[in-house]
């Protein structure tokens, strides 16, 4: 295997969020959180791709993985520079192409549901053709154990509300868990983290707070990872796209509850659950 070869990157992260004045249903005045929202617009090689509406807390990986799940990209050794400029609100990438053009990539572009909007280059089902998930076989009581350990992340959330919670796992260990105020960008930064860390997903488990829409199943099919998890319900296209790419569609996962759409063979269910 060739040694990756990171791209220099800046590491221009924000806060998550600024305090304001609000009155309660009582008439108090009282401090709370809001969450950022800044728009990130993405050139490569000073071509404009797109613009992204991000908390910016993890800025570089968002871009890279953004990248890579809309097919611009193969390899990270392609990608020069990440520089990102919040005062331009531009991310600027810079390749090792000499003569880079990406009008094919961007000819077809679709609006997904994503929260604020989501866009994916290309057709969405030729996106699965050439892609070949393995099974993860794996217990309910592991299952249990992750939805367990998940309960002390969501910390944007639980201060300011109003964003989408990711995490790239392996068995009930979390490996990396980020929000953003949309769950594709979310999904696009764990992409990135494991794009530049090279990381395979042949044994991970993905969780989102988010619907489990064709957009999510199609971005984690691209990360190699055959088990999708959720707190949220699923589209039908959705359902529909993880039969197609053999992929475990796991929906309505709270407390000791879930919803097994496709995959149900994979999970051995060892647990007695016995209610009063």
């Amino acid at each position: 295997m060739s040694k990756i070869k990171k791209p220099e990157m800046t590491d221009a992260g924000l806060g998550f969020s600024k305090p304001a004045i609000a009155i309660d249903e009582r008439g108090n005045s009282r401090q709370v959180e809001l969450v950022g929202e800044r728009a990130l617009t993405i050139y490569v090689d000073k071509q404009e791709i797109v613009t992204l509406m991000t908390m910016g807390t993890h800025p570089e990986l968002l871009t890279l993985g953004y990248l890579k799940n809309q097919g611009f990209f193969e390899h990270i050794n392609e990608i020069k520079l990440v520089q990102v400029d919040w005062e331009t609100e531009a991310v600027a990438v810079v390749t090792n192409h000499e003569n880079s053009d990406f009008s094919e990539q961007m000819k077809q572009r679709t609006v997904t549901t994503g929260c604020g909007q989501g866009t994916v280059f290309g057709r969405l089902v030729d996106k699965l053709k050439n892609i070949t998930i393995s099974p993860l076989n794996f217990k309910q009581s592991t299952l249990y154990a992750l939805l367990d350990s998940l309960k002390a992340h969501n910390e944007v959330y639980k201060k300011a509300g109003a964003v989408h919670g990711c995490a790239l796992c392996t068995a009930s260990e979390i490996d990396f868990f980020i929000e953003d105020v949309g769950r594709h960008n979310a999904v696009d930064a764990i992409a990135g983290y494991m794009w530049i860390n090279g990381l395979a997903g042949e044994n991970k488990i993905f969780y989102t707070t988010g619907r489990l829409t064709s957009e999510m199943v199609i971005k984690i099919a691209q990360m190699g990872i055959s088990i999708l998890l959720s707190r949220s319900g699923a589209t039908q296209m959705g359902l529909d796209m993880a039969k197609q790419a053999g992929i475990t569609l796991i929906s309505r996962a709270r407390g000791k509850h879930f919803m097994v759409l496709n995959g149900a063979r994979n999970i051995k269910f060892n647990m007695d659950m016995t209610y009063n």
